[in-house]
């Protein structure tokens, strides 16, 4: 095993060290429906939002789905802002073909991520529980 820099301790220990401290932080968060008593209505129309799950073995795979949620967030941001661009007539046809261009090759890396990491890009729409869902369908 090779010991983190610094710290003369393996990998396998600062794992579980950022792992537990996953799990400390994210204990705070609501707990999910089968953890706590029935739906009694004071939480609003979904009832108790889900916990996250935190576990040594998928920390890194749930930071992955997290960074890639915050990226395919600004991508659908940056689209709709481009089509209101074109809408406006603000850009030349260059612009706009060169625009669509990188958008679509921006969506294809996402795809590829995905895939690359076994989740799909409907696994990235965050349930915000009464808020609904992060992105737009």
């Amino acid at each position: 095993m090779v010991a983190a820099p610094g710290l003369g301790r393996p990998d396998v220990d600062r794992r579980r060290e950022v792992a537990d401290a996953a799990r400390r932080a994210f204990s705070l968060l609501p707990a999910r429906a089968d953890e706590v008593s029935p739906f009694d209505g004071s939480r609003g129309r979904g009832g108790a939002a889900r916990r996250l799950r935190t576990d040594p073995e998928t920390v890194e795979r749930d930071l992955l789905k997290l960074v890639l949620t915050i990226v395919e967030l600004l991508r659908q941001l940056m689209e709709r802002q481009a089509l209101h661009r074109v809408d406006q007539g603000d850009l030349t046809e260059e612009q706009e073909e060169r625009l669509g261009l990188t958008l679509m090759v921006l969506h294809d890396r996402m795809a590829e991520l995905c895939e690359r990491y076994d989740l799909t890009l409907e696994d990235l729409n965050l349930d915000l529980g009464p808020l609904g869902t992060l992105l737009p369908p």
